[in-house]
């Protein structure tokens, strides 16, 4: 717990938390971007190459393997960090959750207005009838996975070359502008437009807990580098 954190936390009423892979990284889930994350890893093609659209559509059999293998974490829960935001959104405090995350914690912790701007895992959805599948069954298949009515089964997650879904851009940015504390946590603020909402909040307090600099610490009110499970919990 960081008892500055705590006094602007307790005077706000309008937060919204903006997160990245670092809070899902105590779940469990690697960082795409860390020292042990997917993009230093070794691989036939680089993870950007395998999950962008083009890759997709020309070699979905050699996506999928890597999806299946790097993407879905099975038995990954949500952290004191998921559960404190789901916690200050049933007080009354915060308005929003936008992430970056595709994972799913969020509202596995009880969050109800999380805006995923790159997609969930958990959705999947036919190319062809446009039928809905859980994670499940990308997981358990083989090969491509298949609709009953033979199209492909994709996920809902934005790859590369793809574009963001414009209601989740839209409602992330109004509350966004509306929010009068803005906790900026677990993102290096590297990946864009997702990176570039931040310019849209107007309020007075702006957080950043990350344990490496970003773009956004000279403008920070207060810049914590302790881990955001840690950060966010009150033990």
């Amino acid at each position: 717990m960081n008892p500055e954190l705590e006094k602007l936390i307790q005077k706000s009423r309008r937060i919204v938390f903006f997160g990245g892979a670092g809070v899902s990284t105590e779940s469990g889930i690697p960082d795409f971007r860390s020292v042990d994350g997917l993009y230093h890893q070794k691989y036939d093609e680089p993870p950007e190459t395998i999950l962008s659209h083009s890759y997709f559509i020309r070699y979905p059999e050699k996506f999928f393997r890597f999806y299946r293998d790097k993407m879905l974490v099975e038995g990954a829960k949500p952290n004191a960090a998921h559960l404190r935001l789901a916690q200050l959104e049933r007080e009354g405090r915060l308005n929003a959750v936008v992430t970056q995350n595709i994972d799913g914690l969020h509202s596995a912790a009880g969050s109800r207005n999380v805006y995923e701007l790159h997609g969930s895992v958990l959705r999947n959805h036919c190319m062809k009838c446009g039928r809905f599948y859980d994670v499940g069954f990308i997981r358990h298949s083989e090969g491509i996975p298949r609709c009953e009515c033979g199209g492909i089964v994709k996920p809902d997650v934005v790859l590369y070359e793809e574009s963001l879904d414009e209601e989740t851009l839209v409602r992330s940015v109004r509350a966004i502008e509306e929010a009068d504390l803005m906790i900026v946590g677990g993102t290096s603020l590297a990946v864009y437009p997702a990176a570039g909402l931040l310019r849209y909040f107007q309020g007075d307090d702006l957080v950043v807990i990350n344990k490496t600099p970003t773009s956004a610490d000279r403008s920070a009110s207060l810049l914590i580098r302790d881990p955001i499970a840690k950060t966010l919990s009150l033990d």
